[in-house]
């Protein structure tokens, strides 16, 4: 068993839980949310779910990492989930990221991530070109060469990379609209961010068009037209309509009695320049099983196929 004993000090005296959790561990708050929830938190010898429980000076806490070698937020599953290749040729490779796989390599987590599979695949490393949320899934592209890192890294940076992403949110969103709201980050939560006016944020904006809506939850598509860190959630969550799943910006937990396991929220599409070639590539993501119900339950066809940026912003 590998665990973690933390002493509350002083200055962290008045903290919540998952917040205390999240800091020490650097983990994000998420993910030290899910490992209270799940039981894998002690405080003062005994389990704590409660994620606002409030810490006093000098009070012990043990967070359970793992278990038999195993990660205690690991699926019960032989080997991590296998990264389905979307295109392919000299210059670069992009894959269908599933949720729960890191982009990237974590200091705070171990285990398999995407850049590492792929660099096992190609026997040598790719180059990072953008990433996405552990728990999102959708389109990841690497460039295979250096030349074609710099020049697919220009296009995100540029905003002539464009995405398409489809999520399930609460039922209080809008048809359609644009958030024009700036990205910073949340003095009050470690890992959260916001959005508003009234902090000295990066610009950030996200185009949207409401796809269905019942009382219960709300299925959409979204055109982020920046690329700030939780970008489409802090939006979604300022509109009072938060991602379903999503713990750290206030998204419902379940539905229907029924546990909802990740934030809900896919890259389903992107299109971008090809580095050498210079030819447009659109490149699609097909809907995962926890999406694909919600569609097929909707009665509704997820968006696909290439899409101009003028169509969008209007």
């Amino acid at each position: 068993m590998k665990r973690r004993s933390l002493r509350v000090g002083s200055s962290d005296s008045g903290t919540g839980l998952e917040a205390f959790v999240s800091s020490k561990l650097d983990l994000e708050p998420g993910v030290a949310g899910r490992l209270i929830g799940q039981g894998s938190v002690y405080v003062q010898g005994k389990r704590c779910k409660n994620r606002d429980r409030v810490l006093r000076s000098e009070e012990q806490v043990m967070v359970v990492l793992s278990e038999r070698g195993r990660s205690t937020l690991e699926p019960v599953s032989p080997q991590s989930p296998p990264v389905q290749v979307l295109f392919e040729d000299a210059a670069l490779l992009a894959v269908n990221k599933p949720a729960g796989l890191d982009s990237q390599p974590s200091a705070s987590r171990g285990g398999d991530n995407a850049l590492d599979l792929i660099a096992a695949r190609l026997r040598r490393r790719p180059g990072r070109v953008h990433r996405l949320d552990r728990e999102t899934s959708g389109v990841l592209v690497f460039g295979k060469t250096s030349q074609a890192a710099g020049a697919l890294s220009d296009q995100f940076r540029r905003g002539s990379a464009l995405k398409r992403y489809l999520a399930v949110t609460s039922s209080r969103l809008p048809e359609s609209g644009t958030i024009d709201l700036p990205i910073s980050k949340d003095p009050s939560r470690v890992g959260r961010y916001r959005a508003t006016r009234s902090a000295n944020g990066e610009p950030a904006v996200t185009h949207f068009r409401r796809l269905f809506a019942s009382d219960q939850y709300s299925l959409v598509v979204l055109y982020p037209q920046t690329g700030r860190t939780h970008q489409l959630r802090a939006h979604l969550a300022a509109l009072g309509s938060p991602i379903l799943g999503d713990v750290l910006y206030g998204g419902p937990v379940e539905l229907d009695q029924q546990p909802i396991g990740r934030t809900l929220l896919h890259a389903q599409g992107l299109q971008l320049a090809h580095p050498t070639s210079a030819e447009r590539l659109c490149l699609e993501a097909p809907l995962p099983e926890d999406l694909a119900v919600f569609f097929k339950r909707s009665s509704v066809s997820a968006p696909t196929g290439p899409w101009e940026a003028s169509q969008i912003a209007s």
